[in-house]
């Protein structure tokens, strides 16, 4: 059985089928993988000098529909944000919106971190 690399610490995610960086991707076209399990949306405050960031994962979205479901969520929390590898990042402790606003939209969304 030939090992497979799922993650590299210089190039982040791995296709397992073409073995690239998920950004060059020659299979997918640069597709986030589908990560089998419900969306998770966190509080985190590490790295960020203390202050607050709600952070959702899971999301098995093409890049431009993750960036139009970022903007949506970013909107009805009234605060700015980015998207980052698969992970949308909004500033400001919004967990509880966020879910709401996944599960209004029919997605299997979670809190995660405890």
């Amino acid at each position: 059985m030939k090992e497979r690399v799922v993650f590299s610490t210089e190039q982040g995610k791995m296709c397992p089928e073409c073995q690239r960086a998920v950004a060059a991707c020659v299979c997918r076209k640069g597709a986030v993988l589908p990560t089998g399990g419900a969306v998770r949306v966190a509080r985190e405050t590490k790295g960020r000098q203390g202050k607050s960031v709600t952070v959702v994962r899971g999301l098995p979205l093409e890049p431009l529909a993750l960036a139009q479901l970022g903007k949506t969520l970013r909107t009805a929390c009234g605060s700015g944000g980015t998207v980052k590898e698969g992970v949308i990042e909004i500033q400001g402790d919004h967990v509880e919106l966020v879910l709401a606003s996944l599960l209004k939209q029919g997605w299997s969304a979670k809190r995660g971190g405890g």
